[in-house]
């Protein structure tokens, strides 16, 4: 049985343990109402660009563009978005496993995809593996802006318009609540689904629609990445939040059960004490 010492340096050890992640949890939940507000702020924009692309796309049936095209797939683009840090819960494995089993079952080798790695955890596991890690980027702040990124969404459209790959898809954790995060899929490029459940604008515009599509396109595509990494932060944040909170809230019940054990343990060594009083004490009569 551990000493009265040993199990008075648990109890300490583990006090200031809940200390930290209490602190951490406070942390993580001003960040989560931030991105919340960051997330949802977003979402008329999206709205907006995808009704407004829509209406050009749609609505001028002499329009083509490289982006709007199905081609062969011989080769098919994977964006990863984790954290750069654990303590999260399973936010980053959910998403990491989901991608590796997606990629098990449609592919063969390493030749027939790309991977663009959004956060260092999903960065780290797939080039430990010797995948085929093309772009990444770690570093981004709590609040990202959209500069923050813009590079590799840049890079990564640009990538799909030369013919690196064929199609893109996006995997990222979908903020439901502050309990609740799903992880999602979602076919990025081509664009096939431009479907808006706003009514088609017809617009008066120069010099031509198709000149038009050739940058507003690329910015919806970019902006798509940028509002999935906005959902994911979201759902990191409460998902941390979430992850203390437990941690606090089972050092406590570590806590209780040492207080426990060590009243258990101070209550037979003072029994045993007054025994050896009482038995020197009838020794010497």
């Amino acid at each position: 049985m551990a000493s009265l010492r040993d199990i008075k340096n648990s109890i300490n050890s583990t006090k200031k343990m809940s200390q930290i992640t209490k602190a951490m949890e406070m942390t993580s939940a001003a960040k989560w109402n931030r991105a919340v507000v960051n997330a949802k702020a977003f979402v008329p924009y999206m709205e907006k660009i995808q009704e407004v692309t829509a209406s050009i796309a749609i609505g001028s049936s002499d329009t083509s563009h490289p982006m709007l095209t199905h081609r062969p797939v011989k080769k098919t683009g994977y964006i990863v978005m984790t954290s750069d840090s654990g303590l999260a819960g399973a936010f980053n494995s959910n998403v990491i496993r989901r991608v590796f089993q997606t990629i098990q079952s449609r592919h063969q080798s390493n030749d027939e995809f790309a991977i663009i790695a959004i956060g260092r955890v999903a960065r780290d596991f797939f080039a430990k593996r010797g995948m085929n890690v093309v772009l990444e980027i770690t570093g981004i702040p709590a609040q990202p802006n959209f500069a923050d990124i813009q590079d590799v969404t840049r890079n990564t459209v640009g990538m799909f318009a030369d013919g690196t790959f064929d199609e893109l898809y996006v995997y990222y954790s979908h903020y439901l609540s502050a309990i609740s995060q799903e992880v999602t899929e979602k076919k990025l490029l081509p664009l096939s689904d431009l479907s808006t459940s706003h009514k088609l604008i017809s617009y008066e515009f120069e010099p031509s629609a198709e000149e038009i599509l050739k940058v507003l396109l690329p910015q919806y595509a970019e902006s798509l990445i940028y509002g999935a990494l906005l959902d994911s932060k979201a759902s990191e944040h409460a998902a941390r939040m979430t992850a203390m909170r437990n941690a606090t809230d089972n050092a406590k019940e570590m806590i209780k059960n040492y207080s426990l054990i060590y009243n258990r343990a101070r209550q037979a060594a003072i029994t045993q004490e007054i025994a050896e009083i009482v038995g020197g004490a009838a020794a010497l009569e």
